[in-house]
């Protein structure tokens, strides 16, 4: 398993956004991300510059994908 990468709210919905996940909805500084061919699979990203390692970790793991799969997206 590789190591987290510090990244940003924006950073991890952008690389989402290669899997086909698109901004639903913002409330506050939470990023709703929903995927496209399935509307029942969704994200919350929050909209912070840095985010916390087990909130990444936990972000990934909702998603189904590995820490170096994430890392190969950025």
């Amino acid at each position: 398993m590789g190591r987290l990468p510090v990244v940003s709210g924006r950073q991890v919905a952008w690389a989402f956004g290669k899997l086909g996940y698109e901004l639903d909805r913002q409330r506050g500084s939470h990023m709703i991300l929903r995927q496209r061919e399935s509307p029942h699979r969704r994200l919350v990203i929050p909209d912070h510059k840095e985010i916390a390692k087990g909130t990444l970790r936990s972000i990934i793991r909702e998603s189904g994908l590995t820490v170096d799969e994430f890392s190969a997206l950025l």
